[in-house]
Formats: structure tokens, sequence, C-alpha cells
């Protein structure tokens, strides 16, 4: 008997850890891939993606653009182009078992034009392999 409740008690005590462990994982993901961003590495920070992942930004239009490592790098060098000191400075990350929430403030100064600076929230869903699938990110870049 004490050997069934010693190993229902490990048990418990194992299935516990994991949802912190994957939860300090993808904030450690992140982390990383805000990092990357401001290193202005864009293979690296595609890295941190699945092969294919699905983005939701305004900028792509208003639906799920499916983007491979190549054109999520491509065209984070393009911003880079247009905002050659572009930044996010991380507010919070939220993290999840599989869906990290991450509050930015994001900046840059375009040529011969005066720095802005945006605030910006994703919702970016991992797969069990740790990579992002799925990249929500709202914005109002309106005035």
């Amino acid at each position: 008997m004490k050997i069934k409740t010693l190993f229902v008690f490990a048990l418990a005590l194992s299935a516990c850890g994991k949802p912190d462990d994957k939860r300090e994982a993808n904030a450690r993901a992140v982390k990383s891939m805000f990092a990357a961003f401001n290193r202005h590495d864009w293979t690296a920070m595609a890295g941190h993606y699945a092969d294919t992942a699905g983005f939701l930004d305004p900028s792509l239009g208003t639906t799920y653009v499916k983007m491979t490592h190549a054109e999520t790098a491509a065209k984070y060098a393009a911003m880079q182009k247009m905002f050659p000191d572009i930044k996010d400075d991380v507010n919070a990350i939220h993290a999840g078992d599989s869906v990290v929430v991450v509050e930015f403030t994001s900046s840059g100064t375009p040529a011969g034009g005066e720095k802005w600076h945006l605030p910006i929230c994703s919702v970016l869903t991992f797969n069990n392999e740790g990579k992002i699938v799925k990249d929500a990110t709202y914005y109002d870049n309106k005035e």
C-alpha cells in the first residue's frame, strides 16, 4: 500500500511540474526570439518558428498567411531596411503551456523621419517541439 501511495504521489508531482517547465521553456524561447530581433539576426529569429508558420498581422492582411523561415527572415529584413534602428522592448510575457502572450513596444526611425513607438500584442502558439506555429500580432498603426 505504501508503494502504491508513493507511486501516486510521485506521479502527481511529476504531472504538476511539466506545465511549469513548458511555460518556462516557451518564455525562454520568446525572450531569445526578441533578442534575435533586436540584434537584427533574422535567420535566428525565424528559427524560433516551425518550418511553416501562420502569421496574422495587419501588415499582411486580415487572415493568417503561411510563411517559411526564409519568408519570415525576408519580411523582417525588409522592415529593417525601412527602419534601420528598429527594436522591440518587451513589457510583459504571459506564458502558458502552448500559448504565450507578449506585450511589447516597437520603435524605429525611417530615413529622414521621426522616431515612432508602437504598442503591440502578439499571441504565439507553440507546438510540442517548442516552435511557434501561429503568430497573431495586433496593433493599430493609424492615428
